[in-house]
């Protein structure tokens, strides 16, 4: 087969304890999905879930690009659910078998347009989707449920933590819903949310966050692109 261009490389992400790699495909996201007591808007009564495109998916290390188009970019720190076998209507009592493990990630987010998306009821891609929009750990195996914390830090002081037992939907139902939208692959990534405590960033900031007992990661902000310079 001949391609106009070559076409991009296959985004992947390494697997704790293994010389392979984790091939992504798809990153679905999902929206609120803890208890936020002084949110603006209400909680919706069931899971929303929006995209990020596998080429957002960085390596959770070194500098973090800082967000081009935004004055509000912010951080989410979640669990990543790693699909290792795919399926379709799945029964939430057997749809934790099909998780291959699990990585703690950031769904950063231009907040400022997302906040104004909402206001119009428009989609949430513009504040979702730039590059590197969502850094991610190694994927580690491991059995659910997992009793660990989720927590975020920004030069050194804390800004979210929540146990994993707090998500509003859990796990096992989230994946099954999913499964009736449209048939889950091998190489899905679900991000499940962030607890309260989402802040802005400034340049030279510098992240350290994770789920314990899964893995850390610990970024430092760049600098704001050359047309937002102060």
């Amino acid at each position: 087969m001949t391609y106009l261009f070559s076409p991009p490389a296959i985004v992947s992400l390494p697997i704790q304890g293994s010389d392979k790699r984790f091939p992504v495909g798809r990153v679905f996201c999902l929206g609120r999905n803890y208890p936020w007591p002084n949110a603006s808007d209400p909680a919706p009564s069931e899971p929303v879930f929006f995209m990020k495109p596998a080429c957002n998916v960085v390596e959770a290390s070194g500098e973090l690009p800082y967000a081009p188009a935004t004055e509000e970019f912010c951080h989410e720190i979640e669990l990543v659910v790693a699909i290792g076998t795919g399926g379709a209507n799945l029964d939430a009592a057997n749809a934790l078998e099909h998780v291959f493990g699990y990585a703690a990630g950031l769904d950063l987010t231009r907040r400022d347009r997302q906040r104004q998306a909402k206001q119009h009821g428009l989609p949430w891609e513009g504040a979702k989707v730039f590059e590197a929009a969502a850094p991610m750990t190694a994927i580690t195996q491991a059995a659910w449920p997992l009793d660990a914390e989720l927590w975020l830090k920004v030069n050194g002081q804390e800004r979210q933590r929540a146990h994993l037992s707090q998500q509003t939907w859990p796990l096992a139902e989230v994946i099954a819903r999913l499964s009736h939208l449209l048939p889950l692959r091998p190489g899905d990534l679900i991000m499940t949310g962030s607890p309260p405590g989402v802040a802005p960033l400034e340049p030279g900031d510098v992240i350290h966050a994770g789920i314990d007992g899964i893995a850390e990661l610990t970024l430092r902000v760049g600098p704001r692109p050359t047309s937002q310079a102060a």
